[in-house]
């Protein structure tokens, strides 16, 4: 099936620090795209990986699950850590419990975490999705959930229920392991947020093992804050995040 021109992946830079950029779920790499530049353009290499199933169609996206995802991500992950001396990885969403999943698994490779809203719980309405799926294929969408007028994250139009639920075993992998999260943490939180709730976000602050965190809060902007009213604010403090960290250990 076709890929969409928004969907398409992102990769650019040279630099000895990598950084990897992982979208949400029936995103694409468009939300995260002039983050994934703006890191570029300061001397780092990116990779901006589409995940299977996005980018193209709902009905696809029912035929993939969240290891697919996963696979994706590592391989690219993998690739970087060959490349670069210090590799940095960065989730919106369902792309922050991807990036989580990397950090426990490359505890000692993942020189650091950011992370915008991301989900490793849902709202009480995502509960039945486990039942649903096998009774009706999608319901109504989730994207595109950004306080500023006139911006569209391009996510598709259906939430496709049997990549969902294979979307909350991940959240289940996930949490069951967040103590093995060692590395620095910076996360941006939206006070409104009408697809993750607050609560997954402090799941993950009081579990990980990190001995540097930094929340931050984000008043302005919705769900999609990379492409949202505070989207430079996150990415000036990625960068200065990544240049404090970067020669950590390294």
């Amino acid at each position: 099936m076709q890929v969409a021109d928004t969907a398409q992946p992102f990769h650019a830079g040279t630099g000895r620090v990598g950084v990897l950029f992982c979208h949400g779920f029936t995103g694409s790499p468009w939300s995260l795209l002039e983050w994934a530049r703006t890191t570029a353009d300061a001397g780092h290499r990116v990779a901006l990986p589409r995940l299977p199933g996005h980018g193209t169609s709902w009905q696809e996206m029912n035929l993939t699950g969240w290891q697919d995802w996963y696979s994706m991500a590592e391989r690219e992950f993998n690739e970087l850590r060959d490349q670069c001396d210090r590799v940095f990885v960065a989730g919106l969403s369902m792309g922050g419990a991807l990036s989580l999943r990397l950090a426990e698994k490359y505890p000692d490779d993942v020189a650091g975490l950011i992370l915008v809203n991301p989900a490793v719980l849902g709202y009480p309405n995502t509960f039945f999705v486990p039942l649903l799926q096998h009774f009706i294929g999608s319901v109504g969408a989730i994207g595109s959930d950004i306080a500023s007028p006139g911006v569209t994250e391009h996510a598709y139009e259906r939430t496709p229920l049997r990549a969902a639920a294979s979307m909350m075993k991940l959240w289940a992998e996930v949490k069951a392991c967040l103590d093995l999260v060692s590395c620095p943490l910076l996360m941006f939180r939206s006070v409104t947020d009408h697809v993750v709730p607050a609560s997954s976000k402090e799941y993950i602050l009081s579990h990980v093992s990190s001995d540097v965190i930094i929340d931050r809060v984000l008043p302005r902007s919705y769900h999609v804050a990379t492409m949202d009213y505070e989207k430079d604010v996150i990415f000036t403090e990625t960068l200065d995040f990544i240049e404090a960290h970067a020669n950590v250990a390294g």
